[in-house]
């Protein structure tokens, strides 16, 4: 219990018509103890002396490792800067579940397998604010693909893609010549990478089913509602409402979940195919976005080094194929023009 605060001494009242004489005697002799009444902080607060904690002063320390809380773009790529991948991922299609042992060990395996994937585009810091990758997987008929996005293409000189994504990458070093096929060696064998895509839809489910409730009794006057939610308006603590947020019914699946550090455990340039450790979200069929791990260290620089230089050996001649390409489209747009004198 905080101490009890000293009474103020009152003064006896003297009427304008006392003279000062008559003043000064009226006055006690003993001493007279006044306090100020402007406490340091609000009675509502309580008579503690201990600092407020309104402003938390624990994160954003300079200690912990964390870059100063600043703003813009280049800010926050420096926040991101540890958690960016140093190379771009790829584009898989999830072909089922396998198993394969190691030792005594049976290890359940996902089978993706990559086609056709190629780099389309690179995006650079001075012109889109980022560095990242484009990448395109699998083919598209061209009688499917709107006009612009056939230009696109047709300056690149690659075939329409059936599906495109953007794998952002550290700085420049990360950045592929367009053109550039990658196949499942790009990964190495015991290395952590993560897998992102959506999940399987199930259509529109329940409480029970959705959100993990045990629902209602299944006797004692209770009639066919056995599995349902009941009551979710009243008792909430501002009124008879619902809150935004309140877990209901409703289309459960189908949406975007990312499995982190699953390990690589073989890869087959022939069949095109990589084995990860573990369950990936989506049904089979599901395209899947496959990148090395954020949380894991990278693959060893002379892997790294190796995949890019096997990649270029593989295609020597991109650099001439793309010039020829943008020059044939920058030919065939002329001709597309219409003649503006006839």
């Amino acid at each position: 219990m905080p101490p009890r605060l000293p009474l103020r001494v009152a003064l006896p009242r003297f009427h304008a018509r006392h003279n000062a004489a008559a003043t000064a005697i009226a006055i006690p002799a003993r001493p007279c103890i006044l306090l100020s009444h402007t406490p340091s902080r609000a009675v509502h607060n309580g008579w503690v002396t201990a600092p407020p904690r309104s402003k938390h002063a624990r994160f954003n320390q300079p200690t912990a490792g964390v870059p100063a809380p600043t703003t813009g773009p280049a800010a926050a790529l420096k926040r991101r800067e540890r958690t960016t991948p140093l190379r771009t991922g790829v584009l898989a299609t999830k072909k089922g579940m396998t198993a394969v042992y190691v030792g005594k060990n049976r290890i359940p395996c996902t089978v993706l397998q990559l086609d056709q994937v190629q780099v389309v585009a690179n995006k650079t810091r001075e012109k889109n604010g980022y560095w990242a990758v484009q990448v395109g997987r699998g083919s598209k008929d061209p009688r499917n693909v709107t006009a612009p996005q056939l230009g696109y293409y047709e300056a690149k000189g690659i075939a329409p893609k059936a599906e495109l994504a953007e794998f952002m990458v550290r700085d420049e070093e990360g950045l592929l010549p367009v053109g550039l096929q990658l196949l499942p060696d790009w990964f190495q064998v015991g290395q952590y990478v993560d897998v992102k895509g959506n999940s399987r839809g199930m259509g529109f489910a329940g409480g029970m089913k959705r959100h993990g409730f045990k629902g209602q009794e299944a006797s004692h006057g209770n009639s066919k509602n056995h599995r349902t939610i009941g009551s979710v308006g009243p008792s909430q603590g501002s009124g008879s409402r619902v809150f935004p947020g309140k877990k209901m019914p409703g289309r459960m699946g189908n949406e975007s979940v990312t499995v982190q550090n699953l390990k690589v455990m073989a890869v087959d340039n022939e069949l095109g195919t990589v084995l990860v450790s573990g369950p990936v979200p989506g049904p089979k069929g599901r395209t899947l976005k496959l990148q090395d791990s954020k949380k894991r260290k990278p693959p060893t620089q002379p892997h790294r080094e190796k995949a890019v230089q096997a990649l270029v050996e593989r295609q020597p001649d991109h650099e001439e194929h793309l010039l020829a390409a943008r020059l044939a489209h920058l030919e065939m747009k002329k001709q597309r023009q219409p003649d503006v004198g006839l």
